[in-house]
């Protein structure tokens, strides 16, 4: 056949390893670490199902390489640990059985050593250290390693090789990037060493060096080394791409793919992991300019999701292998449906952050669009149902739809109605957003995938309790969302007043004054896109903080854009609307006037709850979820969606 994207799934020989595309899935934590360190069997599924998916490699994070200097509650390989050889190897099988190139990551956090651990009171008793003393920003003190701690770090890293390869990996990665211990050797930002290992920037690779000698050591002349580093710091006093690229020709000889990531830990979260304020793939140029200097093959990574734009990187020799994380939790099949011409069936990376957000708060992983994530386990195939029934949902936003989908891949009879010309709920509001538009183009993929597994879709068509009796289906389920909360507050019903959830239908109502009420989630990413435009913006939040409830990960970097675009005025209470702005009362009870010609209500959602004691009793099995049960998040609507199918 001829594939639409040749270049990115043609293979790749490196050593004699050969990778069956230029598709391979970047280092995730995984979902469960035992007590003394081995990989639990949801993080061997974890891995597993983007092996299945068609990934070229798969690689494992994070394997921590000396415990005794690096207390990281992250996993370990070592014949002293009962099972965590048999683990390695359980996991590097279930990945390799798929025609998947199982690698592991080698690492060593230095001075962040336990910033993964849910129980922050541990860090205080763990030795930190690093290539030269410091404190922390947290206030942990750090220590200098000796000499003889180096050595045995570095012989440490060959050890854990070998038993790597023994359980059957068949790539290792070094990580050297992010502001982990290599790199902390690697930075003028962190090494202040007056020896051998620090000062020039010789001195600075010595480590790096040593390690991959070790690690070469231990694995043979043939077996890939990956060496991941960050092209540059991008703070002050680190190191900038023209260092970059003079690390990357000092490390070249020493491994056999150079990985270009970016940034250095805690200082550039939104450089590392793009978010979507961020263009797609805006670390590429790192990789570009590195591959200029060297002959290793190189990779490159950073919100990657899109084949054409990953085609034109490999293609135009910007590197050669792209890497994806976030992009193969949305769609693990990504890699397949691309190597058969099946993009459009793609289900696309949000860049929300739930993933990385429920890693940091609970220690598992959950996706906004993909509810099998952190739960393979429990299985990752759809089977038929015993008994085909009727089913009929109520709401075509992204919970309905998904699960219109997935009751249709089980074999019922689905109808979604959904009472709006166009299907996609809540979701239909943010294609006036640039930034979100993939949340918006999300719909229609969902309703893309529905059609083809069979749903019948009635558009214009509100599933009243009449409608419901009259198709008599053995499963209801409920999914009509939920409204815009608009609170008797005088002016607020005025001309110049716009509903947050219209505002893709009346944008043009919206001149360059603008006063957002309500600063919640919906509120800030509207301000942030008014002031993108060039607008004035003010913001009002009766709380002291904004968006409270948002992401751990998304909100501190929508809060930069807040500050970059948006006046703020918490504490401040809306009275009334009038033609030159809002009448708010601030803290102190004094009325304020906050200006704008222009206002938007995001003053939040509420459910649906008429429509759903309407049609409670409307069928034998009826299931409420999303915002029609509990205003909450997409996240919710599509897992509740997908389980409510599953029972059926």
């Amino acid at each position: 056949m001829e594939r639409k994207y040749p270049n990115l799934c043609k293979p790749i020989t490196v050593g004699r390893t050969t990778f069956r595309n230029r598709m391979f899935s970047a280092p995730m934590g995984g979902t469960d670490i035992t007590n003394d360190g081995c990989i639990g069997v949801k993080s061997t599924a974890f891995y597993e199902l983007r092996a299945k998916g068609g990934a070229g490699a798969v690689t494992v994070s994070e394997c921590m390489v000396h415990p005794a200097t690096d207390g990281s509650h992250a996993y370990h390989l070592d014949e002293s640990i009962l099972n965590s050889l048999a683990c390695a190897t359980y996991t590097a099988d279930a990945i390799r059985r798929h025609g998947c190139i199982p690698s592991l990551e080698l690492s060593h956090s230095g001075m962040f050593a336990g910033t993964y651990m849910t129980d922050k009171s541990k860090q205080k008793s763990l030795c930190q250290w690093s290539a030269s003393a410091c404190t922390r920003p947290d206030g942990v003190e750090v220590k200098a390693l000796t000499k003889e701690m180096i050595d045995e770090i570095v012989a440490s890293y060959g050890h854990v090789a070998g038993l790597a390869k023994r359980a059957g990996f068949e790539m290792l990665m070094v990580h050297g990037g992010h502001g982990w211990l290599i790199n902390q050797f690697l930075s003028p930002l962190f090494n202040h060493r007056e020896d051998e290992y620090g000062g020039s920037l010789e001195n600075r690779c010595r480590l790096a060096i040593e390690v991959l000698k070790a690690v070469r050591e231990a694995v043979g002349p043939f077996f890939p080394i990956e060496f991941r580093m960050s092209g540059a710091e991008f703070v002050e006093d680190g190191y900038d791409l023209e260092e970059g690229v003079r690390i990357a020709q000092m490390i070249e000889p020493y491994c056999d793919i150079l990985h270009v990531s970016a940034g250095t830990y805690q200082k550039t979260f939104g450089i590392t992991h793009p978010s979507m304020f961020t263009d797609h793939g805006r670390n590429v140029f790192l990789a570009e300019e590195i591959k200029k200097h060297v002959s290793k093959p190189v990779a490159t990574i950073g919100g990657l999701n899109d084949p054409a734009q990953m085609e034109e990187i490999i293609a135009s020799g910007k590197a050669d292998i792209v890497y994806m994380g976030r992009a193969l939790l949305a769609d693990p099949q990504l890699p397949n449906k691309i190597m058969a011409n099946r993009d459009e069936d793609i289900v696309r990376c949000l860049r929300c952050f739930t993933c990385m957000a429920e890693r940091a708060s609970t220690s598992t992983r959950r996706c906004t669009v993909n509810p099998i994530i952190g739960r393979e386990c429990e299985g990752d195939v759809i089977y038929p149902a015993p008994v085909k029934k009727k089913v009929l949902i109520a709401g075509g936003g992204p919970g309905g739809l998904y699960a219109a989908y997935t009751a249709a891949r089980r074999g019922h009879q689905v109808i979604l109605c959904e009472k709006e010309a166009e299907l996609g709920g809540i979701l239909k509001s943010e294609q006036a957003l640039p930034f979100k538009y993939e949340m918006y183009r999300l719909a229609g993929t969902y309703a893309k995938l529905a059609g083809d597994a069979g749903v019948e879709i009635r558009l214009n068509t509100e599933v009243t309790r009449e409608y419901a009796e009259k198709e008599a289906p053995d499963a209801l389920i409920i999914a009509v969302g939920s409204t815009p909360l608009v609170p008797p507050i005088p002016g607020l019903n005025g001309d110049n007043v716009v509903i947050v959830n219209n505002y893709y239908l009346e944008k043009d109502k919206v001149g360059d004054d603008v006063v957002v009420m309500g600063g919640g989630l919906a509120g800030c990413e509207c301000a942030i896109h008014l002031g993108m435009e060039g607008k004035k913006v003010h913001l009002v939040e009766m709380r002291d903080e904004l968006a409270p409830d948002a992401n751990v990960r998304h909100r501190p970097l929508m809060l930069r854009e807040i500050d970059k675009y948006v006046t703020v005025h918490t504490g401040c209470r809306a009275l009334k609307v009038t033609e030159e702005g809002v009448v708010c009362a601030d803290k102190d009870g004094k009325e304020i006037l906050v200006p704008g010609r222009s206002v938007i209500c995001a003053l939040g959602q509420r459910s649906r709850a008429d429509v759903v004691a309407e049609l409670q009793d409307a069928a034998p099995f009826v299931r409420v979820i999303g915002d029609a049960a509990r205003v909450s998040t997409i996240t919710n609507a599509v897992y509740w969606g997908y389980h409510a199918a599953l029972d059926i």
